[in-house]
């Protein structure tokens, strides 16, 4: 591990610079997102379970690259890894951008959600490289709080960028708006720097040996009861749907979003603060009450009104989730083994996101209640299990990394 402190070990170079190109590539992907299921449903003419299968598909395809690119990025270079994973995601924005039926734009967030996959677990491991091991909270928190601050600011633009359409109809242009941060994001990427690998020392019954370790009993534990949930979490796509069928239009959604968005970035730090002082998995619990709030909320809803107050409540649940999530599994393996263990959790997860997509979209009728609610009630017993389960704050076995020095962390 980093032989700095921990109030200086963890804002690493690659913290800023990674944090950088998630908060211009965010800008691009969210500047459409919020507008995405309208423009399949309304200007493309898709059937409503459409836009369910869409999001679960491509999130499909990105959860099987995550689980290839985070065990491959543990032997390669991973910022190889990452500047394909963000050039393959600006390609897709330009795929939909010239779309005329809804296969096209599915074709588009595949390619668009490959590159997450190809990116993802190998950033997540580089934000990990020389940072203090009892920071990892701050530092998935202050990355997932500059990343969501692009997806305020990427529905802001794409809000003036619809003001200023001739004809509003046409969706299109503000796709390829989107794709100016895309590139600029992987311009970026030359500013990070990667550590080289280093040999790995595990401890077993007081005895070391080099070697890459397994993954342990409790990262297993862990990974299960967050699948369990992801087959609850569909794609924010169909809550937005949701949203628009209460009766916001598209500026409405838009904003809806962006003060959803807006909650995610302020709450993400603080939240991931909160998980290096406390077990993450009480954190993440925290978050799921909001997810639960969030997803009855919005099922109960009968006017547009309470969109208003059940979007920001459900931005706690992301803060207290994603970048808490990571870190979570962070601590339960070794440094050697980090691309490994977020390509697994990522794309296990999101395997499990895909079949939720799936079936919340065949299950959403008319307005989406009943998957609504069966999810947000499962939620809530979900987080019921994490806060009495003690097995789930077990940490794994007690690792070391050869810097040249002798030093060993328990993580």
């Amino acid at each position: 591990m980093s032989n700095e402190s921990p109030s200086r070990g963890w804002l690493t170079r690659n913290v800023v610079v990674l944090s950088g190109v998630s908060f211009l590539q965010d800008a691009a992907s969210e500047l459409l997102y919020p507008i995405l299921p309208i423009f399949l449903t309304v200007q493309l003419g898709a059937p409503v379970a459409v836009v369910g299968i869409i999001e679960g598909v491509a999130e499909g395809a990105a959860s099987l690259t995550k689980l290839v690119t985070g065990r491959l990025s543990d032997r390669r270079s991973k910022r190889h890894f990452i500047g394909l994973g963000y050039g393959a995601a600006a390609l897709g924005k330009v795929v939909i951008a010239f779309a005329s039926v809804w296969p096209v734009v599915m074709a588009g967030r595949v390619i668009d959600r490959l590159g997450k996959g190809v990116r993802g677990a190998p950033r997540d491991a580089l934000l990990m490289d020389g940072a203090a091991p009892g920071t990892r909270g701050r530092i998935f928190g202050l990355h997932r709080a500059a990343d969501t601050t692009g997806a305020v600011v990427g529905p802001l633009l794409g809000l003036g960028g619809y003001e200023l359409l001739s004809n509003k109809a046409d969706l299109r242009p503000l796709f390829l708006i989107a794709v100016v941060p895309a590139v600029l994001s992987v311009l970026l990427i030359a500013a990070v720097r990667e550590s080289p690998r280093r040999a790995e020392k595990k401890t077993i019954k007081g005895r070391r040996t080099e070697t890459m370790g397994s993954l342990q009993r409790p990262f297993w534990r862990t990974i299960g009861i967050l699948i369990a949930f992801s087959l609850l979490n569909f794609p924010d796509s169909l809550l937005l749907l949701r949203a628009h069928q209460l009766g916001l239009g598209v500026v409405g959604v838009v904003l809806a979003y962006v003060l959803y968005n807006a909650v995610y970035a302020v709450a993400s730090f603080p939240a991931g603060s909160l998980s290096d002082r406390i077990h993450p998995s009480l954190v993440f619990a925290l978050g799921l009450v909001f997810f639960a709030i969030g997803y009855v909320g919005l099922g109960l809803a009968n006017t547009s009104a309470w969109v208003w107050v059940v979007l920001p409540l459900y931005g706690g649940f992301t803060a207290c989730t994603d970048g808490v999530g990571k870190a979570w599994i962070a601590g339960l393996v070794s440094s050697g083994r980090q691309g490994s263990a977020q390509g697994i959790y990522q794309g296990l997860t999101g395997g499990a996101i895909l079949i939720a997509g799936l079936w919340a979209g065949l299950a959403w009728g008319g307005n989406g209640r009943l998957p609504l609610l069966v999810s947000g009630f499962g939620a809530f017993a979900i987080a019921a299990v994490m806060v009495m389960m003690p097995r789930l704050r077990q940490t794994a076995v007690t690792v070391g990394v050869v810097h040249g020095s002798s030093n060993s962390a328990s993580l």
